[in-house]
């Protein structure tokens, strides 16, 4: 689990200056490449390398949003992921604004907030005091935020939103061929196991290449399961699903 040592005597953002955005994205493009499309490794990416790059940020998470439902990953501390989380529960926030108003949402200080009540109160009890939050992603119905936190009031000034809606811009970019390559490497994993099924049938029973998809295909259909779970079912278990 991540630790969460964020706070302890934090400075406002104008004490750090931002490290250059050059060579922040380069690390993230250097780690994406090493992670051949693993996407948890590139959301932990962007968050890390967005507290030391924006102002003010003392932690952060990306929220993925489905309706009204929140799901926090990537984040830097437990208490960004609890504090997301709160969003699902009281079905406001600001991160919620930022995915469905397509906006950039600042929050100053949750003691006084009155935008979202309930989750300010919440979020300050929890430690928070000033959020920056941008939109990522939108996919369908499927949403994404970068979030950034600081225990102190008023920690994002001008120079925050600045920088961090150019880094959002960078961050999505990478995130994006982060989740193409993943799944394009599903893809090829999906193919390679139905290849596997398919020789197993071809083998077993002396069939066609084509007959032997051609089985897996109506297994798939009588049973109303992906194509993929009967040919990984076959390959494990030697024996095709009943039915």
């Amino acid at each position: 689990m991540p630790e969460d040592n964020a706070g302890q005597g934090a400075q406002p953002a104008a004490d750090h200056p931002p490290e250059d955005l050059g060579r922040v994205m380069g690390r993230i493009a250097r780690t994406l490449q090493e992670g051949h499309g693993d996407v948890e490794r590139t959301l932990r990416s962007i968050t890390t390398a967005a507290v030391r790059t924006v102002p003010g940020a003392e932690f952060a998470s990306i929220s993925f949003v489905t309706g009204c439902q929140v799901h926090s990953r990537g984040s830097t501390s437990d208490r960004a992921a609890e504090i997301d989380g709160l969003q699902s529960e009281l079905d406001q926030g600001p991160c919620l604004d930022s995915l469905r108003d397509h906006a950039t949402v600042r929050v100053d200080d949750f003691a006084t907030e009155q935008r979202w009540p309930r989750f300010a109160a919440e979020a300050s009890r929890r430690g928070a005091c000033s959020l920056l939050s941008f939109q990522l992603f939108t996919d369908g119905t499927n949403l994404g935020a970068l979030n950034l936190y600081a225990t102190a009031p008023r920690a994002f000034g001008a120079d925050s939103e600045t920088v961090g809606q150019i880094f959002a811009s960078h961050a999505a970019v990478a995130l994006s061929a982060a989740r193409q390559e993943e799944n394009l490497l599903h893809a090829l994993d999906g193919r390679d196991l139905i290849g596997q099924a398919k020789g197993i049938l071809m083998e077993r029973y002396r069939l066609t290449a084509a007959q032997a998809f051609e089985l897996l295909v109506r297994a798939s259909t009588h049973t109303n399961r992906k194509l993929f779970d009967i040919a990984d079912e076959l390959t494990t278990t030697g024996a095709m699903p009943e039915g």
